[in-house]
């Protein structure tokens, strides 16, 4: 018997679950899915370990270079009483530069710096790809929501044909009235398959965006929180936003770059050691200094300076242009979220207008005061309004992420999506001092492994 209960409990329990409805897919699951499945921060991830390496490279250039050569040669001769002749040697080489004028330390705080700025454009692509997926989210609840809307305008403009035909048949309208129900329904029905044409469109761009099609969304809340004021916004991005850090960047490096052709006009030393075995036990070695500089190279040094000097004030001026970039999206979002919420304020007072008068229309008709285009007027102005609430609602979502965009505070880590996010620092930390041996195999392992890409 207690054998009994206990199947039938477990049997209960089954058919509850299989009864429960599927949990809905929120916004922060879309945002966590694109950010693991994002072949664009895959892409940029990998460039930035391919960055990673040119500080490896410039700290290899300050140490010393060991290379051999082993040689082998055969001689035959056809003149008389010539013989053939054999000889080889192995020759030892070890050069290292002792002062190249400091461009060697130069170029390692320029790729330190190319480093950093890579990190920077990482994480601004990283706001795109969650503001992209926010849209498209939005779109497609927007969508689902048009197509039940237009779905219950069919119902009910085909109620209304049924109508206006019943009240032809007994004589109260004309047939002019059952045209116009009859056209409405056309339109009712060409308005359905254009909603359905978006909503496919909607779930391609969902797909491309997060890497799947969506399930059932649900609904959208605990946005998150923003500033109080729009210079409040306006200084964290100041603070924060990734472009404004790579721009700043990007002006080091070309600082760094014009002392590098300043440092390649001055002298280099170079020392450098030779042993080398040949045929016969002969050994021979020796150790040399060499100090080199260029005297005249034709005008290049000079323009190479002058090159290295227009390219920093460019970049001066690319990072003014950026703040003030920066400055305007802040501005220009902030005052959309402003719009957008206005807008679903009005709808949702139009919504409530046009039901009143489409319940009061509809009364009026059924007492003759009324006509049928009259009801089909009214009940169009209540569709329009409740599309249009539809529009407003996601618009306003949308807003929201592109303030928080602009900002440059639309990451995983400040949304707590709870999905491992990519350690940047890594894999650098594992190349920075330029390994002889690949340490690929075990520090990228771990790195692939923390982001769940094993």
């Amino acid at each position: 018997m207690a054998v009994f209960f206990r199947n039938a409990a477990v049997g209960v329990l089954a058919l509850l679950a299989a009864a429960a409805p599927a949990r809905a897919e929120n916004l922060a699951d879309a945002m966590a899915m694109a950010y693991r499945n994002s072949n664009l921060l895959e892409q940029n991830r990998a460039l930035l370990r391919a960055t990673d390496e040119t500080v490896a490279q410039a700290v290899a250039a300050l140490r010393p270079v060991l290379a051999f050569i082993a040689s082998a040669n055969y001689s035959d001769s056809n003149a008389p009483l010539a013989s053939s002749n054999t000889s080889a040697s192995v020759t030892l080489n070890a050069s290292l530069d002792i002062y190249d004028g400091g461009d060697g330390r130069l170029a390692v705080e320029a790729a330190k710096e190319n480093v950093l700025a890579a990190r920077s454009n990482l994480v601004s692509l990283e706001q795109q790809v969650l503001l992209s997926t926010v849209q498209a989210f939005m779109s497609v609840r927007s969508a689902v929501q048009t197509v039940e809307l237009r779905r219950n305008n069919l119902r009910l403009v085909t109620e209304q044909l049924r109508a206006a035909q019943d009240r032809f048949d007994v004589g109260e309208v004309t047939r002019t009235d059952v045209s116009l129900a009859q056209s409405r329904l056309a339109l009712s029905q060409s308005n359905l398959v254009a909603a359905q044409g978006q909503l496919n469109t909607a779930r391609e761009a969902y797909k491309l965006a997060v890497g799947q099609y969506p399930g059932n969304l649900g609904s959208v809340s605990n946005m998150p929180d923003l500033p109080d004021t729009l210079d409040a916004a306006r200084a964290i991005a100041m603070r924060n936003h990734p472009d404004i850090e790579a721009a700043q960047h990007n002006v080091t490096v070309s600082e760094l770059s014009l002392l590098r052709a300043r440092a390649a006009r001055r002298p280099s030393l170079q020392a450098e050691v030779n042993l080398s075995r040949a045929d016969g036990g002969i050994n021979n070695s020796s150790v040399g200094l060499q100090l080199n500089q260029t005297l005249y190279s034709g005008g290049a040094l000079i323009s190479a300076e002058r090159q290295a000097l227009a390219n920093r004030e460019a970049n001066l001026a690319a990072l003014h242009r950026t703040v003030r970039t920066i400055e305007q999206g802040v501005a220009n979002a902030w005052g959309d979220l402003a719009v957008a919420r206005a807008q679903l304020q009005a709808s949702d007072q139009r919504i409530q207008a046009a039901r009143l008068a489409f319940e009061g229309v509809k009364e009026e008709a059924r007492l003759g005061a009324r006509t049928t285009l009259d009801v089909l007027d009214a009940e169009q102005e209540l569709l329009d309004a409740l599309t249009a609430r539809v529009t407003a609602g996601a618009n306003r979502n949308v807003a929201v992420y592109r303030v928080l965009a602009s900002m440059g505070m639309l990451t995983v880590k400040h949304l707590d999506l709870g999905v491992p996010t990519y350690d940047a620092a890594a894999y650098y930390n594992a190349v920075k001092n330029a390994p002889i041996r690949s340490v690929q195999g075990v520090q990228l392992d771990r790195v692939l492994k923390s982001i769940g890409k094993e």
